[in-house]
């Protein structure tokens, strides 16, 4: 470990708790759908909508709540829920009521502890760094859980073929007992929230507005949105296109899902050094029209020396979009108000992570009506067409973003 790792030990913490959740959540993106493979694709595409469907529900009066309450407490209850989910799931198993309902049951919680533990980490992440660190913060963050990504994914197709769905689950769970541990660890005080305790709808209101009237939020939320709809598309019936059409072990497909994922730790280790050199609004409509054009590639994935196929489509999209999101985030971390920071991400994060339950559905209602082949093309053309609202908005002007929202005018 280098930089900002070995010289700040409460970062070093809040990066292993955000690693540890990730590690368990790419774990689980692949068990849980393993687990309900003979449910078929619309019941599998139902888990991973469960997982993003909280955003809708509670994701604008998490932003509001997050801005009024201190955040790491916020976090670690998070985690404490995560945690307990799996090993209900376990439990039930044991005790020999499981079903379906438990996996759709446990595909909620987790996503409501995320929409929790999301908003909260990235609000509390500019308390603990100074702003000269943040783009170090973003990056390291990002690319860990990339890596973490790789690492969870590869693992849970192979736990899923040695030990079983369940007990793989049981084996996630003590990620988030880490992720809590590592919070729990944390000795910098944080920073009372500034609020003025106006009502709750009149809060998530100023959110809105935030996003709506400002012309680069409202540009990077509305790519998001889109973005995220075919992403987690094509991304829900993956593993049953890999392992019915193509032909792939469970753990021949967590492993080929994780070296896609390689592509997210180049992503975090390029999108500084691409910005410095062509500017950070340049790049920023680089990764999201160029960088994701391979994606294409993957639907003509076929069984041998075909899986390479997807694993380019899958390494260039995951750079190009964890790229992106390292310049967004430091991006909205500087240009926001600190006492707007949770609403503005989570009512952006309502719209573009609001997206991905739908995109799951659309993803395994298209798969059912026309095959899944057929269904992943359609899925994988709409990534780069999302990054034409970029190319249309006010970040085509200049060579950077701005720091300050008077800078653009």
């Amino acid at each position: 470990m280098t930089g900002l790792l070995r010289r700040d030990s409460d970062f070093r913490l809040l990066w292993g708790s955000e690693v540890s959740g990730k590690l368990g959540a790419a774990a689980t993106s692949v068990v849980l759908p393993l687990a309900a493979l003979d449910a078929g694709p619309f019941r599998v595409s139902l888990l991973a909508a469960a997982t993003w469907l909280p955003w809708l529900v509670f994701g604008l009066a998490a932003g509001a709540w997050v801005d009024r309450l201190p955040r790491r407490p916020i976090m670690l209850a998070a985690a404490a829920v995560s945690l307990g989910a799996f090993v209900g799931v376990r439990a039930a198993a044991g005790a020999g009521v499981f079903g379906y309902g438990w996996l759709l049951g446990a595909a909620l919680l987790t996503g409501v502890a995320a929409v929790f533990f999301q908003v909260a980490y990235t609000a509390y992440l500019p308390t603990l760094l100074g702003p000269d660190d943040l783009a170090e913060g973003n990056a390291k963050l990002q690319g860990s859980a990339s890596a973490a990504q790789i690492v969870g994914q590869s693992s849970g197709g192979l736990l899923v073929q040695v030990a079983g769905p369940l007990n793989a689950l049981l084996v996630n769970a003590g990620t988030f007992a880490v992720s809590l541990g590592c919070l729990l660890g944390i000795r910098k005080p944080e920073p009372r929230p500034v609020s003025d305790r106006r009502s709750l709808v009149g809060e998530i209101r100023e959110g809105l507005r935030l996003v709506v009237r400002d012309p680069f939020f409202r540009a990077f939320t509305v790519y998001g949105a889109i973005a995220n709809l075919f992403l987690m598309g094509y991304q829900t019936i993956l593993v049953v296109f890999l392992a019915r059409d193509v032909g792939l072990s469970s753990g021949a497909v967590g492993v080929l899902i994780a070296v896609a994922n390689v592509g997210g730790i180049v992503g975090a280790l390029v999108a500084r050094r691409v910005a410095d050199v062509i500017g950070t609004a340049r790049a920023a409509l680089a990764f999201a029209v160029l960088g994701t054009l391979p994606v294409l590639l993957i639907p003509l994935t076929f069984a041998g020396v075909g899986t390479v196929l997807c694993a380019i489509g899958g390494v260039c999209t995951a750079a190009a979009v964890v790229a992106n999101n390292v310049l967004k985030a430091s991006f909205q971390q500087r240009y926001c108000p600190p006492a707007l920071l949770g609403r503005l991400y989570a009512t952006a994060s309502f719209l573009a992570l609001g997206a991905l339950p739908l995109g799951a559905l659309a993803g395994g209602a298209l798969a059912s009506r026309i095959g899944v082949r057929p269904a992943l093309w359609v899925m994988v053309a709409g990534v780069p067409v999302a990054g034409v609202v970029l190319v249309c908005s006010p970040i085509r002007r200049g060579r950077d973003l701005p720091e300050h929202a008077a800078l653009w005018r």
